[in-house]
């Protein structure tokens, strides 16, 4: 016992090291597949991080990296939830991490706001006054509705001209997403219709009470919905923040305030929230993105680290410099210097000419020389402000017989002929959705409005047609042979255990002859329908396949995708905005004068004006070899009756060596 007590005590220094930075426990070797900013962003484990991720620095790398690190140190899968804007750019990073590690990263939560709201509201729909078999209205039957009740409400036969079903759309989507009163988006942004603002506001009340009414949502209700969600139901909000430890967000410059709100709610019980983004990059307050999302994160979250990623892996050093000076001259932002490994190369050149064809016919030209020069027509974009801006060069191009695709115009579920599929397909859903019946009744000899609506009302008043039994008070109402055929093909794919690729062949069989009475062009609108069915044979389930073509819809049509003649290669056409996140070897920027780029009226804000200025960043930050920014100098704006000759204010005080310049000689 006396020698237990005088055994001497001693204490040994132990090394501070958490086990987490042994990296050879790990199987992949993170030091040697990142560099250090990257490897700092992906090996952080707890609390909140903004990832300040500049242009072609390798974001998505980074957060691929961060998927796979935080499943090697133990955290669950099913606990990470990662949230981006397209459900492709979701997929994408999870199928590379499993790539890197394994298929525990299949169990990863990843998907868009929309898909996330939608998956959680439904199974909690009745504590926001729904039903979980809510259904979602995509944007055009949104107008739709929006027009019914216009009509309704007698505000469509005014002697003054009342705002049209996508005017009122935008409106109250502004209102919704920026968290503003809907007089002051009115006034802001749509004066014109400033004396008519009550009536705009009984319109949006009576919006809201039909959806309500007849459980269905907008996608911007299934953001309200889920803020209201988790902001007011303690319990779900931490039942969330318990199944979700790990937060992260892609593209966080481009969320609103609503989706800002979702994330610290979710947030709320552990901070564990790591948002990527790049304030450069800004560009979409027109959809409601909110800038001031970005940059408060530190505020937000007060001990939220901050890491940037500069590195840079598309572009080589000379338009690093001439862009790393263009933002510089931003009156707000996080700073950043990018720079590259991979050497030297062609200094960005400014050419002026005297006027807009010459300008077209230089571009058709260059790019020609670049052909010549090994450079692929895929490998070649002219980029602008507005969609107009190519239509001369679009001349050009095909006198000069080089192939282009213009990105724009109707998407394919945009189109009349899509939209009339989904229509037979909702009302097979959901048999009470009248926005459908409207549209596909029209579709039928011998029916216009007013019988379309008396029919509609008789649905509202329980009348079901696809039972058998309302054959004969639908008859009363709507005469002609082409209503019994709509309600036999109807009935005909209601049944549950015929597959949506069924459903939508025997639909095909009925509306081809529908198709080729409406539309000169029905053998191009046939090539989209054949895709559609092509789409609808991937699924099992008719509801599922709605709530994706709703939530996440394929973005073209063949029209789009496909240029003159199906050539093998093209040059791009393509508006900044539809241009963010893609890279070129040689990138044309073209209309560089103020008021068309900055346009006019990004003068009456300081914000606008901030926004024109990311925009132009972007355009040029898509180059990876070669930068032509091209301005003609003698330029007639019909919208201000004024001679546009001045150089975008964007090229003012930009040093020499950062931009060559050169003029084009007119010949003759």
């Amino acid at each position: 016992m006396t020698q237990e007590r005088s055994r001497k005590i001693s204490l040994k220094k132990a090394s501070l090291t958490l086990i987490t930075s042994d990296e050879n426990r790990f199987r992949i070797r993170y030091r040697d597949e990142l560099n250090e900013a990257q490897y700092e962003a992906a090996t952080h484990l707890d609390g909140p991080a903004l990832v300040v991720a500049g242009a072609g620095t390798g974001k998505t790398r980074t957060l691929t990296y961060r998927v796979a690190r935080l499943i090697e140190q133990g955290v669950r899968p099913e606990s990470l939830l990662l949230l981006t804007f397209t459900r492709k750019a979701a997929r994408e990073m999870l199928r590379r991490a499993s790539l890197l590690l394994d298929e525990r990263t299949e169990r990863v939560s990843g998907g868009t706001f929309h898909s996330f709201a939608n998956a959680a509201l439904r199974r909690h729909a009745g504590e926001v006054g729904y039903s979980s078999d809510f259904t979602i209205l995509d944007q055009g039957d949104a107008e739709d509705v929006i027009n019914l009740l216009r009509t309704r409400l007698g505000l469509a036969t005014r002697s003054k001209r009342f705002p049209k079903k996508q005017t009122l759309l935008r409106m109250y989507s502004a209102s919704v997403n920026t968290l503003t009163p809907l007089d002051l988006v009115i006034a802001k942004d749509f004066a014109q219709f400033s004396e008519q603002v009550d009536d705009i506001e009984k319109l949006a009340q009576a919006y809201v009470a039909y959806k309500r009414q007849n459980n269905v949502m907008d996608y911007d209700d299934l953001l309200v919905n889920l803020v209201t969600l988790l902001e007011k139901h303690e319990g779900i909000r931490q039942k969330m923040g318990e199944t979700y430890r790990y937060v992260m967000v892609d593209e966080y410059q481009d969320t609103n305030r609503l989706q800002a709100r979702i994330v610290r709610q979710l947030a709320a019980a552990h901070n564990n929230v790591m948002v990527v983004g790049d304030d450069s990059q800004s560009i979409y307050s027109f959809r409601g993105a909110n800038f001031r999302n970005i940059m408060d994160f530190p505020k937000e979250f007060s001990d939220a680290r901050v890491i940037t990623l500069e590195e840079n892996y598309r572009s080589t050093q000379p338009i690093l410099d001439f862009t790393n000076e263009i933002i510089r001259l931003a009156a707000e932002k996080y700073s950043k210097e990018l720079f590259t490994s991979r050497g030297d190369g062609m200094t960005p050149a400014l050419i002026s000419m005297e006027g807009e064809n010459t300008q077209s016919r230089f571009i058709a030209q260059q790019i020609l020389d670049l052909r010549e020069e090994g450079v692929p027509l895929k490998e070649i974009a002219v980029l602008f402000r507005a969609g107009y801006h190519s239509f001369d060069l679009e001349i050009e191009l095909a006198r000069a017989n080089i192939p282009y695709v213009k990105f724009g115009g109707l998407k394919l579920m945009e189109t009349a002929h899509i939209k009339d599929m989904l229509a037979y397909l909702r009302i097979v859903e959901n048999p009470k959705d009248i926005i459908s019946w409207t549209r596909v009744l029209m579709l039928c000899d011998g029916v216009g409005p007013v019988s379309a609506e008396r029919v509609t009302d008789e649905i509202l008043g329980g009348l079901n047609p696809l039972r058998d039994s309302a054959d004969e008070r639908i008859g009363q109402i709507v005469r002609g042979k082409e209503i019994p055929a709509l309600l036999d093909v109807l009935r005909d794919i209601a049944a549950p255990a015929i597959a949506p690729g069924d459903k939508v062949e025997r639909l095909l069989r009925y509306y081809t002859p529908v198709l080729k009475a409406r539309y000169d062009d029905h053998p191009k609108r046939l090539k989209d329908l054949e895709m559609f069915q092509t789409i609808a044979e991937r699924y099992g389930q008719l509801s599922i396949m709605l709530t994706d073509m709703a939530l996440e819809p394929p973005n073209e049509s063949v029209e789009d995708l496909l240029p003159d003649g199906h050539e093998d290669e093209y040059v791009t056409l393509s508006t900044i905005h539809s241009a963010k996140g893609l890279e070129w070897n040689s990138v044309f920027v073209m209309y560089l004068v103020d008021g068309r780029f900055p346009v006019s009226a990004a003068a009456e804000s300081s914000d606008s004006m901030e926004e024109e200025r990311r925009l132009f960043y972007v355009a040029c930050t898509r180059a990876k070899q070669r930068l032509y920014l091209t301005y003609p100098t003698n330029i007639y704006d019909r919208a201000t009756g004024t001679i546009l000759s001045k150089p975008s204010r964007f090229l003012d005080g930009i040093q020499d060596d950062l931009l060559e310049g050169f003029v084009v000689e007119q010949d003759d």
